[in-house]
């Protein structure tokens, strides 16, 4: 990239881009699978829906995107990226994303970042909750010539003892595979350790407490204290845990805050750790291997 040089400043000579994230639609899916809209209607149809309905979606999520796409302004470069793309998507430093979709896309994309602005577009309001895409496409064009600082999220991070990293705005989970009983031995930052055997670890921040953690929350009597989206601390929580001779049950939830950190030493072959859902981009743990969960260095910036 070329950069120009002013005293010991180093700064670039390329304005700025902008970066549409995006999904593909129900009925680009369904088309995909299905090969023609009349296959795909009686798809539908037998399982009482109408094509009509995924039509006017697909056709909202096409309008949010060209409205979007008019309102970048003419001398900045541009990027198109879909969600299954991501993992392989090489984001800039100077890159402004922008997110066209639901709640959840902004979490996809979040893992991915270091500190880039994201403006989350709704293309169907009252449809999403609105959480993290809080703008409608014709708001777009005034949000990039203001900037607007926007706000920090805290994010949550998993190290593997081999240097591999996972980033999650939401949650992360660790355990199997298919969630079935997985072994392995828990330490607490107090230095309390355990060895056990559930379907698996949730560590969640104040985003993603509102969703995956709340549902195991509402299950448990002394449940964590959720924290706020902006603070520096994490809940987490131990599914099903069971117990016997050789597995315990007293470390199943807490918190985390600052610096502090979960250790898990996997007694079992293939655990995985995944984060916000993306099963399809996880590490994976054999025998004996350490990860680390935490608050994350690094946060989302949200428009």
């Amino acid at each position: 990239m070329s950069t120009a040089r002013t005293g010991n400043a180093t700064r670039s000579t390329l304005p700025p881009r902008v970066v549409v994230v995006s999904r593909r639609s129900e009925l680009d899916e369904l088309l995909a699978r299905h090969g023609t809209r009349g296959a795909a209607a009686f798809f539908l149809r037998q399982r009482g829906r109408d094509l009509d309905e995924v039509t006017q979606r697909h056709e909202a999520l096409r309008s949010a995107l060209t409205e979007v796409g008019a309102a970048v302004p003419a001398d900045w470069r541009r990027g198109h990226v879909e969600r299954a793309d991501l993992p392989r998507f090489l984001f800039a430093p100077e890159d402004v994303v922008i997110a066209v979709g639901p709640d959840g896309l902004v979490a996809n994309v979040a893992k991915y970042l270091d500190g880039q602005p994201v403006i989350g577009v709704d293309p169907e309001p009252g449809r999403n909750a609105g959480v993290l895409v809080r703008h409608r496409a014709s708001a777009v064009a005034g949000l990039l010539r203001a900037r607007p600082a926007g706000q920090e999220r805290t994010m949550v991070a998993a190290r593997l003892d081999d240097g591999q990293e996972l980033y999650g705005l939401n949650e992360i989970y660790v355990g199997h595979s298919g969630h079935q009983s997985a072994r392995y031995v828990l330490a607490d930052p107090s230095g309390a350790r355990e060895r056990q055997s559930s379907s698996g670890l949730i560590a969640g921040t104040g985003t993603g407490a509102t969703g995956w953690c709340a549902s195991i929350a509402r299950d448990r009597a002394a449940a964590p204290p959720a924290p706020a989206p902006g603070e520096e601390a994490l809940c987490w929580f131990v599914r099903e845990a069971w117990p016997s001779p050789a597995t315990g049950v007293s470390l199943v939830a807490g918190t985390l805050t600052g610096r502090a950190e979960l250790e898990l030493t996997a007694e079992s072959e293939r655990l995985v750790a995944f984060a916000d859902g993306v099963e399809s981009d996880a590490l994976e743990l054999s025998w004996g291997q350490r990860i680390r969960i935490s608050v994350a260095g690094r946060r989302l910036h949200l428009v």
